[in-house]
């Protein structure tokens, strides 16, 4: 799988946390498939393969996609809080789901755009600039309904700033609002309840940590061809879990478990072998 992100227009800074492209080529008869986690962010996919233009809402769990042949894929990822508008529909209703981009901008808008993107041989940057012009359109004709610094992106960067350690109690006493009300707007602006997407945020940062730790493993190891096999191996032996878990605002080692087999179906250790994630 090829896959590369590229930065926003200025203008869609506040919206758009990147573009990005990405061309899976399958061999063989049986399906490739693709793992995907939790990221805390909603994305529009346009894939060349005659389906609709589908926009994904924010993901509970990790999920397998396969893919069959060559299928070359661009999309653009909103940062949390900022595709409600874009898309038009409170976004809880999209958790855990896809929907077509037509029944959110209407049939016109989407087959023209879905045609100017794969009617003709463009490169991976090109089509990224016909979405691009598209939502600064939409940016355009939403100025004034888009707020920018809403209770729900508030609670966001407030959460994203902590890595996921803070409360939502604390959170709710920070802006002077109801646990209940914060937690109402952040699932209609964002997509989940903010507990969730707290602890989809210590659990991104534990990933991080950890193939950060991987690349210096594999790093270390050199030139040394033997030493490849067990570069994994290394790492895992050499990670002390319980203070990743404690530096990652986990109580003990089980709750760091715990969330690694739900948000990415594999146990820590798991999740260092190339082999068994993407």
């Amino acid at each position: 799988m090829l896959y590369r992100e590229y930065p926003p227009h200025p203008a869609l800074r506040p919206y758009i946390a990147c573009l990005w492209a990405a061309e899976a080529r399958a061999t063989g008869a049986a399906p490739h498939w693709h793992r995907v986690l939790p990221d805390n962010c909603v994305d529009i996919l346009w894939q060349d393969q005659g389906a609709p233009a589908f926009a994904v809402g924010m993901m509970s769990a990790f999920i397998e996609v396969p893919s069959a042949g060559r299928v070359r894929t661009v999309a653009v990822r909103f940062l949390p809080g900022a595709a409600r508008h874009f898309l038009g529909l409170p976004l809880a209703g999209l958790s855990d789901q896809r929907a077509d981009l037509d029944l959110l901008w209407g049939r016109a808008a989407a087959d023209r755009l879905q045609d100017a993107l794969w009617a003709d041989e463009l490169s991976h940057q090109q089509r990224l600039d016909v979405i691009e012009q598209a939502l600064l359109k939409r940016a355009r004709l939403l100025a004034g309904k888009v707020e920018v610094a809403s209770l729900a992106r508030a609670a966001v960067a407030a959460i994203e700033t902590t890595h996921g350690l803070l409360r939502v109690d604390a959170l709710a006493e920070r802006f002077g609002v109801s646990r209940q009300h914060l937690a109402a707007q952040f699932r209609d602006q964002v997509g989940l309840p903010p507990k969730l997407f707290a602890r989809i945020c210590r659990f991104r940062r534990a990933t991080a940590v950890l193939s950060q730790h991987a690349a210096g493993t594999a790093g270390a190891a050199g030139a040394d061809a033997r030493a490849g096999a067990n570069t994994t191996a290394a790492a895992a032996l050499s990670v002390d879990w319980a203070a990743l878990a404690l530096d990652c605002g986990y109580f003990d080692q089980s709750h760091l478990i715990h969330d690694f087999q739900e948000f990415a179906g594999h146990t820590p250790e798991q999740f260092l072998r190339p082999a068994r994630r993407n």
